[in-house]
């Protein structure tokens, strides 16, 4: 197995992207620093289903917020070839809806692929509320837009925003430690990722 690194700048800002393939499904956490969890998330539950993963983070201080379906820059070589390899993508996000700090929503363009990881949280993870339901997910959480990572794969994708309590148990963690997703969460997404069939590249 291995890890290609790269630092690539978009729209004036530095990310550093860690990829590893490994089989035709792939994670993605394209704010892996900003929404925090979501990179630990990506790398634990791509290591447990065999799955690709890719993870972007930013340097520590005032991180910048770029939308996804602009994170989709043709220059960075990871991406373009993580788009290439796989064929569907889970794309994990953070939110923090003040209205639905327990809710769980599966955007993206792949309804199949979004009940099937749906049902792996509701039997796994229930004290969270998992909605599928494109009317309740609010309108900036879908991952529709056609240039959004997500959506760029042969079968698409399912993008997947967790509220701060389904990606990490450490909320007021000391600056600098990692976030720990909450074993639920992280073993109701592996089942989920493990029931869409991750297959070995090559």
């Amino acid at each position: 197995m291995t890890v290609e690194t790269e630092s690539v700048v978009i729209e004036g800002v530095e990310f550093a992207a860690a990829l590893t393939l490994r089989s035709d499904i792939g994670l993605i956490a394209l704010h892996g620093t900003k929404e925090g969890g979501t990179a630990e998330l990506a790398h634990e539950v791509a290591a447990r289903t065999g799955a690709s993963c890719l993870v972007f983070t930013q340097p520590a201080g005032d991180l910048v917020h770029i939308p996804s379906h602009r994170m989709a820059a043709p220059h960075c070589e990871t991406l373009q070839e993580f788009l290439a390899s796989v064929t569907l993508v889970i794309s994990l996000h953070g939110h923090r809806r003040p209205e639905a700090p327990r809710s769980i929503f599966l955007g993206g363009g792949n309804r199949a692929a979004a009940a099937t990881l749906a049902h792996s949280l509701v039997a796994l993870a229930p004290a969270f509320d998992t909605v599928t339901d494109m009317a309740r997910i609010p309108g900036g959480l879908r991952g529709l837009h056609p240039g959004n990572p997500v959506n760029l794969t042969r079968s698409g994708g399912v993008q997947i925003e967790l509220p701060l309590s389904a990606r990490t148990r450490l909320p007021a963690k000391p600056q600098g430690a990692p976030d720990v997703p909450p074993r639920p969460v992280t073993a109701a997404l592996a089942a989920g990722v493990g029931h869409l069939g991750a297959r070995p590249r090559g």
